[in-house]
């Protein structure tokens, strides 16, 4: 198999709190190292998204699931939670605000990235980053 057609993947629940957050871009970055990916920019956006998994996305009892994986020269981040009800959209914050540039962050270093709805009632946020071959 080449390159070109090997698929590395990575997929994990974790509990939807400040430190699953944490877990979830520690355990990124081990992954990405194991297949000699570089961590920048991945690391911020698996930051991003995992903290507003744990925050908007959190549902009593309800993990939220980290999925990576790389096929050819792309990675895909996928963060999928329980709140398919609230699908984010990236806004920009009063310049005061200590929130709410998540989105606007993976905006900046993802090439791609985008919400999926489903399955009921589940929504994946993903975002795309090209990776050295």
């Amino acid at each position: 198999m080449d390159q070109e057609t090997t698929i590395r993947n990575l997929s994990l629940l974790l509990s939807p709190t400040p430190r699953g957050a944490r877990l979830a871009r520690l355990l990124a970055v081990e992954q990405l190292r194991s297949w000699d990916v570089p961590s920048d920019p991945a690391e911020q956006i698996v930051a991003e998204l995992a903290a507003n998994a744990a925050t908007h996305g959190r549902v009593p009892g309800r993990d939220f699931r980290l999925t990576l994986y790389v096929v050819g020269g792309t990675l895909r981040i996928e963060v999928t939670d329980p709140r398919g009800d609230l699908l984010p959209h990236a806004t920009r914050p009063a310049p005061d605000a200590t929130t709410g540039r998540g989105l606007l962050v993976v905006a900046a270093l993802a090439g791609r990235w985008g919400v999926t709805p489903g399955p009921h009632p589940r929504k994946t946020v993903w975002a795309e980053v090209e990776v050295p071959g």
